[in-house]
């Protein structure tokens, strides 16, 4: 071992201490470490954890003076599995280990959150290969030995030390599949597209003859918010793709004539196939030389795999090559080479919006036709609706390149806000002119044949009686509001946020404000940073708390008390055997005081949840009238899942039942498929009679969509285009309007903190701006903030040769500041501004910028006669 790698080990030993568990790899460290060095490593881990164990580990590492043991520890790491630590120390270069930091903070933050809302077994399987084989096993052993909230809280310590730099979003799809709803707080990458991954749990479905299902939605779905199921292909279809039916033909017709053309038709109609059809006759209408290439658009993952997994099958056995990118690929492929050397390319809309930004893809003139799955979401600041910015700009703009032809796939165009059929009308016109379509395609002259395929049940509402008297919520609803009352006190501008009046107990809406109080929490800082994790853990535990209370009273309104109160007695069983603080002892405190008054109410029999006997009622009916009957049962959360099947199996009237569970928010066609079986039924039991008349409601805007419709389809296509062509026109105008705002320049001084220590770098009045896109500090102030080290790519791009590293010099930070540079004569640093955190000068402050154009300060042109002097 050289003494330069001896140095940089010991330089860099912050980022070994943070990721190693050094008893992970004392097995292949055997040659050259004494038994007593081992046993006292073991020893320091048991006592006081991996971080010390790993301090105590480098100093018996540094003092070694045999051959060869540096390779030795690097083989260790490799064969142990620490692939990216081995990776940043034979480089010398911990950029890939040192962006995982602000993972590492926000996952320290919402560990509260994180350890009641995950149950680690089942996204081990997704996230193992991230951790240390090792460290799944603990994480079990903990699971299986101590209860789930102690092997989450273990998850998240060995998550914290993960040194794969793929973690934070294998987290995030590992979270999506299993429809967590955590996944929301944990926030991989701002402005992309959130990558969806759902599954559903089937086991046991064909010897179940009701399942229950339950989806994390905001009350229920309607037209007006445009919710619809993604389309499907059915396999009997691709099997007999020279058999289309003639409903599928006349969908497709419009857009096998060159029409950009939105197809409406219901979900299970094989709107996939329709799309292959058109994909077909558009690739083979091209002469020879010349070629088409098509470009398909979905948003979520499952969809977006079903898809390319159906064309794939179908059109690569005509010679035709299929790909596909979307988030979790984007980072590893070329997207030009990908759309170059390919026929059909699958992507999540979010990628091309990238490349289009960053000039990878020059224009959407290399497609010859663009189809959007689930297109009724082209509004607003949607990625499709920023892909078509970019079409319609280039078509207002006077281009010359020729534009492709579009293609939108939805099962309902949806009416927005419309009160009436004319602005309905004017909402599915604005959806066209965003799509720039100008034919709506309905089936019309194949009704009977669709309705054959697609049965639309009957739907009958039963408005039932709620308890008269609920003890239950009473006592549920007061430990709500102490446990509000706590939270209130922790800190006075995050205390703000749990003054809002009239929030409900025991409902959804309740479930989205503790979402937006975490959210609040995740971005709240303050000058001292360990008063400021204080507050957060506080914060997290207590809406922690809540949210079990308010499943309860989900609970106990739909289904019996009994299964509200073993739900919460689980959790605080759970809540003991974990890390069980202060705020944990005295909320489980306050619960246990209540838990006799709270056995006797559930007891009841007087207090039978009336739901539960209609019902039941329905059930017996049904199934006396048809014993082949399949059911299933929506419902709002996944507690109320579990209390419902209790329910059924535990009912003598119900025994002929063998309830299964389906989770997800999106369904696929084998449970889809039930619903729409000819003679099958739809109930929705409800004791709000508001719910009655909002899906009554949505039944009505269904009726004026297709009237809508209907009338669209009556006028003249020159005249539609020219209305298209009109909102097109206005719209580009107010875009271009709002673009041309200037950001007002902010003169005052302001303070460049490190954003890992928060030592002073610099003030703006020193930032100098290099060719309108680098930033360098002039003065000698700022010579003595950092340290360089040789860069281990050193290259030159531009006017500039990139020579080293900057790090902080604050020995126990060395975050990285960016790099040192030869400009011309000149030898500068060139710093970036996601390094940093901004604070004002005056009122101290604090902002995160993730950009420099995101900082609008006033910015001084780099000038060499300054330099000189």
């Amino acid at each position: 071992m050289t003494t330069e790698q001896r140095r940089n080990l010991y330089a860099f030993r912050d980022y070994v201490r943070k990721t190693l568990d050094p008893t992970h790899i004392l097995g292949y460290m055997a040659p050259w470490f004494r038994d007593d060095e081992v046993q006292c490593i073991q020893a320091e881990k048991n006592n006081k954890g991996p971080m010390e164990a790993a301090t105590l580990f480098l100093k018996f590492l540094l003092e070694l003076q045999e051959e060869g043991w540096f390779q030795g520890f690097l083989d260790a790491l490799s064969h142990a599995g620490y692939s990216g630590l081995y990776e940043a120390i034979e480089n010398w270069d911990f950029q890939k280990i040192e962006k995982l930091e602000d993972y590492r903070s926000l996952l320290k933050r919402l560990q509260p959150e994180f350890k009641t809302r995950i149950n680690p077994t089942e996204i081990l399987p997704e996230i193992s290969v991230c951790l240390i084989n090792q460290e799944c096993e603990e994480i079990r052993q903990v699971s299986f030995n101590k209860g789930m909230m102690a092997g989450a809280e273990k998850m998240v310590e060995c998550l914290l030390r993960s040194d794969k730099e793929n973690w934070p979003k294998t987290l995030k799809l590992a979270l999506e599949k299993e429809d967590n709803r955590f996944s929301e707080l944990w926030i991989v990458e701002k402005g992309a597209e959130d990558a969806e991954i759902k599954d559903l749990e089937d086991d046991n479905m064909e010897t179940s003859n009701i399942q229950i299902f339950y989806r994390e939605d905001l009350e229920y779905q309607n037209l007006s918010q445009n919710s619809c199921l993604p389309s499907e292909v059915s396999l009997t279809d691709l099997n007999s793709r020279f058999k289309p039916r003639n409903y599928q033909l006349e969908l497709a017709l419009p857009a096998k004539k060159g029409k950009n053309t939105i197809i409406c038709a219901p979900t299970g109609c094989g709107k996939t196939f329709v799309s292959i059809l058109i994909c077909e006759h558009h690739l083979e209408k091209f002469s020879q030389g010349q070629k088409g290439k098509v470009v398909f658009f979905a948003n979520q993952i499952p969809v977006y795999e079903q898809q390319k997994s159906v064309f794939s099958k179908y059109f690569e056995r005509l010679g035709y090559k299929v790909t596909g990118i979307s988030g979790a690929t984007a980072e590893n492929v070329l997207v030009e080479q990908i759309i170059e050397n390919n026929d059909i390319i699958f992507l999540t809309p979010q990628i091309l919006v990238n490349n289009l930004k960053n000039g990878t893809v020059p224009s959407l003139s290399v497609f010859t036709l663009m189809i959007f799955d689930e297109c009724h979401n082209t509004s607003k600041q949607h990625p499709y609706n920023m892909i078509m910015f970019n079409y319609l700009d280039q078509k207002l703009g006077g281009s010359i390149d020729p534009l492709p032809q579009i293609i939108g796939m939805t099962a309902s165009v949806g009416v927005g806000d419309a009160k009436n059929t004319d602005e309905a009308v004017d909402h599915i016109c604005k959806l066209c002119a965003s799509l720039d379509v100008s034919v709506i395609a309905t089936v019309r002259e194949n009704l009977e044949e669709l309705e054959q395929i697609v049965y639309k049940p009957p739907k009958f509402f039963r408005k039932v009686e709620s308890r008269t008297t609920d003890q239950f919520k009473f006592i549920i609803s007061q430990l709500m509001r102490e446990t509000e009352s706590l939270a209130n006190s922790v800190h006075g501008d995050l205390g703000k946020l749990f003054q809002i009046q009239n929030r409900e107990f025991g409902t959804q809406k309740y479930e989205q404000w503790i979402v937006t109080v975490q959210k609040a929490c995740m971005v709240f800082q303050m000058p001292d940073k360990d008063e400021e994790s204080r507050i957060c853990k506080a914060l997290f535990l207590y809406t922690s708390h809540l949210r079990k209370y308010n499943d309860a009273l989900i609970i106990s309104e739909h289904a019996r008390m009994k299964d509200a109160l073993d739900y919460l007695k689980d959790f605080f069983s759970n809540v003991r055997a974990a890390g069980f603080d202060e705020i944990e002892q005295h909320l489980t405190w306050r619960f246990e005081e209540k838990l006799q008054e709270l056995e006797s109410v559930s007891m009841d029999p007087s207090k039978e949840n009336p739901k539960l006997e209609d019902l039941c009622f329905i059930l017996q009916e049904e199934y006396h009238l048809n014993p082949e009957t399949r059911t299933i049962l929506f419902v709002k959360t996944r507690a109320l899942v579990d209390a419902l099947k209790k329910w059924i199996e535990g009912n003598s009237k119900l025994g002929f039942l063998k309830p299964g569970i389906l989770t997800g928010r999106c369904r696929t066609n084998q449970d889809i498929g039930r619903g729409r079986a000819r003679g099958s039924k739809c109930f929705l039991l409800t004791s709000n009679a508001d719910v009655i008349e909002k899906e009554k409601m949505n039944i009505y805007k269904e009726q004026m969509m297709n009237e809508s419709i209907l009338s669209l389809q009556t006028w003249d296509e020159a005249v539609f285009k020219e209305k298209i062509l009109h909102i097109q026109i206005r719209e580009k105008f107010i875009r271009d309007s709002q673009g041309k705002e200037k950001p007002v320049l902010d003169k005052e001084n302001k303070k460049l903190l490190c954003r890992k220590c928060k030592a002073l770098a610099c003030y703006t009045a020193d930032i100098r701006v290099i060719e309108e896109s680098h930033y360098t500090v002039v003065g000698d102030a700022f010579k003595k903030c950092f340290v360089s080290k040789p860069h281990p790519k050193p290259k030159k791009f531009g006017s500039f040769e990139k020579r080293a590293k900057i790090f902080c010099a604050r020995q126990d930070c060395s975050h990285d500041w960016g790099i040192h540079v030869k400009y011309r004569t000149f030898e500068i640093p060139v710093i970036k501004i996601e390094s940093f955190v901004v604070e004002d000068v005056a009122t101290g402050a604090q902002r995160l910028y993730p950009k420099w154009k995101d900082f609008h300060f006033e910015k001084i042109p780099f000038d060499a006669a300054e330099m000189s002097k």
